[in-house]
């Protein structure tokens, strides 16, 4: 394993640090937020600000590297997120802050797809899998250190801004001191929506309510976790249980969708979601551990159905479009994303902190019922021509090169030994 980590470790402590601070950043900028008063609606257009300028970063930051490099434009980002949290510091205001949410989440897709290129050209097919799996610890884990430096500070008091701030430009140090020549041009998003749409109509129409639950649940949890009267580290374990149930449950869940019909599994996954999230309104946060039981049994299914999704969406496919379709799919999940956080908003502010998990309860349903209706529509896939799950990283952390780092970029991955002499002979 560390044959495989050495290589690369300068490029994951600069994943690292910009997740450490998008953590922080994401979490402490909704309490602010809350406390200065400002209604769930008007929070909710920072987070679809951010939806919105890190899908279109996905689209057009390729076409700037290819314009003046790697190490030229992750320099430009890196000073964006920098500039976006002191923007915070130096000016209070809705507006203001909108506006510097979606510098964040440009740059931040940016950043991600620049560090994933450099990765992609240090890895081969041994040990893409292996680094995939790094990768992915290292971003859960930099997000998890961030949330939790919160209870540290004071989100009145400019500190945790700044420290952010500091810690964004700490990662630009491990690349630009780095001797690695700069790799290939970025991916270049393609997608076709009909196609897509006709190759697997429950994957396209799922990853549009994924989209619109996991919008809500970034930009607006931390926003319920205020109101609820969780104190700052009670709102970042609400956030970390989530996440480890979760990272338990990718792989059980994936397991099961390669045995059986996925759609089965996605309506499974819908009821479930639906239950954790009726509990929760039901019953708010008033019991901590009923509560917290909750959140854990909500992240075995909101954080996995991406990746189910896009085991979905390729099992139709040929090997060679995987990079494509998970690319458009990753761009249908920004969309959901972007009009998420406005509905659960106004939800928000018309019934209360209960309004949040109303509003993923009607997108669980959503998810799960149209999966079920499409088990009636179209027969199943036999077993042994379904691909492997592959569990990843959510959708708010997902760009066109992590699907090149993904062993499924691989034509060949999965395949038995004979399988691939077979390829090779013919």
């Amino acid at each position: 394993m560390m044959s495989t980590i050495a290589p690369v470790g300068a490029l994951l402590l600069s994943t690292f640090f910009v997740l450490v601070a998008a953590g922080l950043s994401g979490y402490v900028i909704p309490l602010r937020a809350v406390a200065e008063g400002w209604p769930t609606l008007v929070i909710s257009l920072m987070a679809t600000s951010y939806a919105v300028a890190f899908t279109a970063s996905c689209v057009i930051s390729p076409r700037l590297v290819r314009r003046v490099g790697h190490v030229r434009v992750f320099g430009v980002m890196v000073t964006m997120l920098s500039v976006s949290q002191l923007l915070n510091v130096l000016v209070v205001d809705p507006t203001i802050w909108i506006i510097s949410r979606g510098m964040t989440g440009f740059a931040l897709a940016g950043s991600y797809m620049i560090i994933e290129s450099w990765l992609n050209e240090k890895v081969t097919n041994e040990n893409r899998g292996a680094l995939f799996s790094v990768y992915m610890v290292v971003t859960m884990g930099g997000l998890t250190v961030g949330q939790y430096m919160v209870p540290f500070g004071d989100p009145l008091l400019p500190t945790l801004f700044i420290i952010s701030a500091v810690i964004y430009s700490f990662a630009i140090m491990p690349t630009s001191l780095s001797s690695a020549q700069s790799p290939q041009p970025l991916h270049q998003v393609r997608m076709n929506i009909p196609r897509l749409f006709r190759n697997s109509p429950a994957a396209v129409v799922g990853m549009v309510m994924t989209g619109l639950i996991g919008g809500i649940w970034n930009g607006l949890a931390p926003v319920f976790a205020s109101l609820a009267g969780l104190s700052t580290a009670e709102g970042a374990t609400m956030l970390a249980t989530a996440m480890i149930g979760g990272t338990v449950f990718q792989y059980p869940l994936g397991r099961a969708s390669d045995r059986m019909d996925r759609r089965r599994v996605m309506v499974v996954a819908g009821g479930i979601g639906s239950v954790a999230c009726l509990i929760a309104a039901l019953f708010g946060a008033e019991s901590r551990w009923v509560f917290f039981g909750g959140m854990f049994l909500l992240g075995t299914v909101l954080y996995p159905i991406y990746a189910l999704n896009v085991a979905h969406a390729n099992d139709r496919a040929e090997p060679d479009e995987f990079v494509d379709i998970s690319s458009g799919l990753m761009i249908i999940y920004g969309v959901g994303a972007m009009f998420g956080p406005l509905i659960a908003g106004a939800a928000m502010d018309s019934s209360g902190p209960a309004g949040f998990f109303i509003s993923l309860l009607v997108f669980f349903i959503a998810y799960g019922s149209y999966a079920a209706w499409r088990i009636t529509r179209r027969e199943e896939m036999p077993e042994e021509e379904r691909g492997e799950f592959q569990a990843t990283l959510p959708g708010q952390e997902t760009t066109p090169q992590t699907t090149e780092l993904d062993p499924r970029s691989d034509p060949e991955w999965g395949q038995s030994e004979d399988e691939e002499a077979d390829e090779a002979t013919a």
